[in-house]
């Protein structure tokens, strides 16, 4: 048996020779037509399909041990796949397909006083790597949007997947052999030791040229802290809805219910709640109300609690926790100004709505807040690079440098400048 030294001399090794493969694959990849990677995505889509079966049991020996293990009931949705979440993966691997190529694509372009004719142009980052956790999708959705965008990539699923995940990536090596790709294109860990997520950190020699870590908290924690390569995250959703004195009842409550309820495991779902002081009489008890017949636990403050009975009360902690559950926490504000100031405090910069007739509260709202994804009159669950009609994401990024919001294809890609000239010399 394998100490643990020689067990992490094992893994640096694979994880190196998965670097260098990777590396070795960008090059070619980077280069392919638009053609050959619509040919490998539609075979990847044909696979997942045919190989419906074996996904799924391979899912349900996944599902066995989670429950096993005791996780929550958010952890599992997240993991479970069915039939129609495995034919939508498909499905969104074919609409990735359907996008059109950023590589190549001319962003701005101009001449300059000396003749000189100048463009930027969009060109693959390289080689990604993507850390996740629970989510199996997450390997053909970052698998098809990687390669979409001409990258490499090296995939690191959670342990409470890897079967799953290893039904899927087999799939997409299918397509990618199919297309005459290189199979070291999308590549998947094939261990579960936490040494391989630090070798990734590391950067693998420079084979990796930027990170995305798609998690919880303490994962993208860990990503931001230890990385030595650049990193496009969000460390949690603390997702905020304010409904404003002006808002359409029926509207406030059919969004807010929605965006709470649809799917509370997932980085858009709302965990707060801000209702603007001068309608607490009238939209407080009405919206909560429906918030507890879908099955919500309210918690609210103390103001709150003496106009609706029965609610937990919220403490500060509440105000700042991404519950990814079926509870919201609830306040009052003076106005649009106390939900700005409430959002700014609080805020992971992800995702904040607005419920308001009155367009310039919305306005404001918009103007004063700096998330990477603001919504007036719809749902936060809206949140999601499919629903912007990107074609999928890898994930939302929440930093401001690069990437910002859903993570697709054109936010996979860097640019370069081509110049060019008549034999200008410069004096």
């Amino acid at each position: 048996m394998l100490d643990q030294a020689e067990k992490n001399l094992d893994v640096a090794a694979l994880m190196a020779a998965i670097g260098r493969n990777a590396r070795a694959a960008a090059r070619p990849l980077a280069m392919a037509a638009t053609e050959t990677k619509n040919r490998a995505l539609e075979a990847m889509a044909k696979a997942i399909l045919a190989d419906r079966d074996a996904i799924l049991a391979a899912n349900a020996i996944d599902l066995a041990n989670a429950r096993e293990s005791g996780v929550a009931a958010s952890f599992i949705d997240r993991l479970t796949l069915t039939p129609e979440r495995v034919e939508a993966i498909a499905a969104g691997i074919r609409a990735i397909a359907a996008f059109k190529d950023p590589v190549g694509d001319v962003i701005a372009e101009w001449d300059r006083p000396n003749g000189l004719h100048i463009e930027r142009v969009r060109t693959p980052l390289g080689v990604i790597g993507v850390i996740y956790e629970s989510r199996p999708n997450v390997t053909a959705d970052a698998g098809a949007l990687c390669l979409k965008a001409g990258n490499a990539v090296i995939l690191r699923g959670g342990s409470d997947s890897l079967n799953s995940s290893q039904a899927i990536h087999a799939c997409l090596v299918r397509g990618l052999k199919e297309a005459g790709l290189p199979e070291h294109a999308i590549q998947m860990v094939p261990v579960a030791d936490r040494a391989a997520v630090g070798a990734m950190l590391s950067g693998l020699d420079g084979s990796i040229d930027v990170i995305v870590p798609r998690g919880g908290k303490n994962l993208v924690a860990r990503v931001q802290s230890e990385a030595r390569v650049p990193v496009f995250a969000h460390l949690e959703g603390l997702c905020h809805i304010y409904v404003d004195r002006s808002a359409d009842l029926d509207m406030a409550r059919t969004i807010i219910v929605n965006s709470k309820m649809r799917r509370t495991g997932v980085c858009g779902a709302v965990e707060t709640l801000l209702v603007d002081r001068a309608v607490a009489a009238t939209h407080l008890a009405p919206l909560l109300a429906a918030l507890r017949d879908a099955g919500c636990e309210v918690r609210a403050t103390d103001e709150i609690r003496a106009i609706v009975a029965g609610l937990e009360p919220a403490t500060e902690q509440d105000w700042s926790t991404e519950y990814l559950d079926a509870i919201i926490s609830v306040a009052l504000v003076d106005g649009v100004a106390g939900a700005i100031e409430h959002i700014n405090r609080w805020s992971s910069a992800h995702t904040e709505a607005v419920i308001a007739q009155d367009q310039a509260v919305a306005n404001r709202f918009f103007a004063e807040i700096d998330s990477a994804i603001l919504l007036h009159n719809a749902s936060t669950q809206f949140a999601d690079g499919g629903e912007f009609g990107m074609g999928g994401e890898i994930g939302i990024a929440t930093g401001k440098m690069h990437a910002r919001g859903p993570v697709g294809v054109e936010q996979l890609t860097s640019f370069k400048y081509r110049v060019r000239g008549a034999g200008q010399v410069r004096p």
